[in-house]
């Protein structure tokens, strides 16, 4: 029988490179999948690893939808075996439906990959309702590592160096400051991601940030 799989983990767990490794095994003897991916760091239409590695991929737009795609590729007679969807947390909700109705109704295996939880520790809404849907939830074994060593559970988000728990939960790029009306337009914002134990989370306390407040002498907020 056909599963909706889903494969999760923090950033820097491995999941693209899983992604990738998923669809290398059964393509190599012969089986026909598709690959989708939404907002990848390499691009539209890329699905890449930190590794280096990558592939070609179909981009998931906001009006995408997988059920038609599908059954017009077989109508058009092609092959489809399965589905591999990285960045599935970037997908709507009913996208998220619409796989599950791939897998019911036209019996094609999905494996979905993404994070669980976005810079303010609140699901994406597509990852929570893989959570609701999927056959299986898979959380990925290689273990991220906050700077102090202990398992990373949260990603964060920083701008200009400092932790952010507030803003557009999708950020590509740069973001844009304040308004600046009346005045001069702001300089965008440095953005940049860490994983982060639960803790040094909580704390706001950065690799960056712990390594100023330790070179200043006061005291790492252990406690």
């Amino acid at each position: 029988m056909a599963e909706l799989q889903f494969f999760t983990g923090t950033m820097d767990s491995g999941k693209s490179t899983l992604a990738l490794q998923t669809n290398h095994n059964p393509a190599a003897r012969g089986r026909s999948g598709r690959i989708f991916t939404s907002r990848d760091r390499a691009g539209a239409a890329t699905l890449s690893s930190r590794l280096g590695l990558q592939h070609d991929a179909v981009e998931v737009g906001e009006e995408f939808d997988f059920w038609r795609y599908v059954v017009d590729t077989l109508t058009a007679g092609a092959r489809v075996d399965y589905l591999i969807c990285d960045e599935a947390q970037f997908y709507a909700p009913h996208q998220i439906d619409q796989l599950a109705r791939v897998v019911d109704e036209l019996q094609l295996d999905v494996f979905a990959f993404g994070i669980l939880t976005d810079f303010r520790t609140s699901l994406f809404p597509g990852s929570a309702r893989l959570v609701e849907l999927a056959d299986r939830t898979h959380v990925l074994q290689v273990e991220a590592l906050c700077w102090c060593g202990k398992r990373a559970t949260h990603n964060a988000r920083t701008e200009n160096g400092e932790m952010v728990t507030e803003g557009a939960v999708i950020v590509v790029g740069d973001v844009e400051g304040s308004d600046g009306v009346g005045g001069d337009q702001p300089e965008p914002a440095e953005v940049g991601y860490e994983v982060l134990c639960r803790q040094h989370h909580r704390r706001r306390l950065t690799a960056a940030r712990a390594q100023a407040v330790s070179m200043i002498g006061e005291p790492l907020p252990f406690g």
